[in-house]
C-alpha cells in the first residue's frame, strides 16, 4: 500500500501582508502544517500501520517547508518530497493543481493519494479534486473517516444533508475535514531520524514544467486585495410573552430594518 499525502504550510495568522506582485508576503510569518492536512496525514499512517506499505509527503513551497516535512517525518512519514522553485511563487489553485500532478506522476504510483479538503490561507477546498481530476482519480471530498475494503477505500462524506458512504476502487483521492484524525505526537526515534532523513527535491524543470504554466505566470485568477470580514456587532431584543401565539407573531413581524437583531425569549 503506497500512500501518498499533499501538505501545506499556512500563515499562523489571519493579517499577511501583500506585495506588490499580488502575491502574500509570508516570509516573516510563522508557518504551520494546514490542520486539515493533520487529518490526511494521520489517516496515512493508520492505514500504513494497519496493512503495511509506506507513506510519503509532498508540499510545494519555499525551500523553509523542508521544516514542517521533516517534523512529519518525525511522526513516521517514511519519505518526504520538496516541490520548490521561485517559479512557482504565486500559484492559483488551478496552476498549483498542475504542478502538484506533474509531481505526483515523478515521484510514481501511489493506491491512496490525501490531502486536507481546504487551506487555512485560501478556503477554496479547489485542490485537492482538481489535482485528483488531473491525475484520473476518483475523489471523495470532505471525508471524516475511511477504511480500506479489499481493493476498495469506503468514506464517510460530511455533508449539509448529512453522511453519506462512498466506495471507491483503487486507486484513488480523499480529502479529509479538519480534526477527523487528531496527529501523533513525534517520538524520540522520529526525531533522530528526520535530521538526517533524505529529502526528495522536485523542480519546475526535472518534472517537466514550463516557466509558462507555473506560479503566477500560470495563473488564470489573480488576488487583488486580502482583508478580514468582522461580523456586525447584534442588538438583542428581550421579548416576555406567556403564550407561543404572541411569540410567534412578534417574529414574524420582525420587519427588514430588524432583521439583523436577535430575538431573546423570557
Amino acid at each position: 500500500m503506497r500512500i501518498l499525502c499533499l501538505i501545506k504550510q499556512v500563515p499562523d495568522s489571519l493579517h499577511v501582508p501583500m506585495g506588490s506582485d499580488l502575491t502574500l508576503q509570508r516570509e516573516f510569518t510563522a508557518q504551520i502544517l494546514n490542520h486539515a492536512d493533520e487529518s490526511a496525514v494521520e489517516l496515512a499512517l493508520r492505514l500504513r500501520d494497519a496493512h503495511g506499505g509506506s507513506v510519503t509527503a509532498l508540499t510545494m513551497g519555499p525551500a523553509r517547508a523542508e521544516g514542517t516535512l521533516r517534523e512529519l517525518v518525525a511522526r513516521g512519514v517514511d519519505r518526504a518530497a520538496l516541490l520548490s522553485s521561485p517559479a512557482c511563487a504565486g500559484a492559483d489553485t488551478w496552476a498549483t493543481s498542475f504542478a502538484l500532478c506533474a509531481a505526483v506522476r515523478a515521484l510514481g504510483d501511489f493506491d491512496l493519494v490525501l490531502f486536507g479538503r481546504r487551506a487555512a490561507d485560501g478556503e477554496t477546498g479547489q485542490v485537492g479534486p482538481m489535482t485528483s481530476a488531473l491525475l484520473g482519480l476518483p475523489c471523495i471530498s470532505n471525508v471524516t473517516q475511511a477504511r480500506l475494503e479489499e481493493g476498495h477505500v469506503v468514506a464517510d462524506q460530511l455533508t449539509e444533508e448529512g453522511i453519506f458512504t462512498w466506495q471507491a476502487s483503487l486507486p484513488a483521492a480523499l480529502t479529509l475535514c479538519e480534526w477527523s484524525y487528531p496527529l501523533r505526537l513525534p517520538t524520540l526515534c522520529g526525531l533522530s531520524r528526520a535530521r538526517s532523513a533524505g529529502m526528495i527535491r522536485l523542480t519546475p524543470e526535472g518534472i517537466g514544467l514550463r516557466p509558462d504554466v507555473c506560479g503566477l505566470r500560470g495563473s488564470p485568477t489573480r488576488v487583488i486585495r486580502v482583508h478580514a470580514h468582522t461580523q456586525g456587532v447584534r442588538n438583542p431584543r428581550w421579548i416576555c410573552a406567556s403564550e407561543a401565539a404572541e411569540v410567534v407573531a412578534r417574529l414574524l413581524n420582525t420587519g427588514p430594518e430588524e432583521s439583523h437583531e436577535n430575538a431573546c425569549l423570557l
